[in-house]
């Protein structure tokens, strides 16, 4: 889809994709380094399962990249740039909150995936889609979804999917008494 108002669309869809891929990074540099050295695994993994996820998508026929940076053949630079790095930013800002980081992550991936994906790359002619904005936002929700779990095994701490908690004990849990 080539847009003739555009000076000339492929020097600026190559400023576009190498900012989705550096830009995120710099902005680690308002995170703390503990913070960094905490959210980091999670952002490796958001990579790999992106990685994996647009791999599948492509052999699948579900986008095919009609432009890319060098030397990424197949994957978008946003993978390598915007995921980890929104992924440890969204971690950090929720702070264990699920629900927060399900409300987070929700807006994020509908602007992503019906401004980002579904607009803005086709028009400019970097990537074809051919599944719909609600699918994409699927995939993305059911990623972070395994990111927060991810996260909290990590840290070592049980996985809450609420942030509300009747603070109710089993039977077991109670201190037995001693029949002496």
């Amino acid at each position: 889809m080539f847009n003739p108002t555009i000076a000339n669309p492929t020097m600026t869809n190559q400023i576009i994709l190498w900012s989705t891929l550096i830009v995120p990074w710099l902005t680690l540099f308002f995170m703390k380094k503990e913070d960094i050295k905490r959210y980091l695994p999670a952002g490796l993994l958001v990579v790999v399962l992106s990685a994996l996820l647009s791999d599948a998508g492509v052999r699948l026929g579900f986008w095919v990249f009609r432009q890319n940076i060098f030397p990424l053949g197949v994957v978008e630079p946003y993978i390598y740039g915007m995921y980890p790095v929104l992924t440890m930013w969204f971690l950090k800002f929720s702070n264990g909150r699920f629900l927060i980081y399900l409300i987070i992550n929700a807006i994020a991936d509908l602007v992503f995936a019906y401004f980002w994906v579904k607009y803005l790359l086709p028009v400019r002619g970097i990537v074809s889609i051919y599944i719909t904005g609600f699918q994409e936002w699927l995939f993305s929700m059911g990623r972070a979804l395994i990111i927060y779990v991810f996260q909290k095994w990590f840290e070592g701490e049980p996985v809450r999917l609420s942030t509300f908690s009747l603070r109710l004990h089993p039977a077991a849990a109670k201190p037995r008494r001693n029949p002496e």
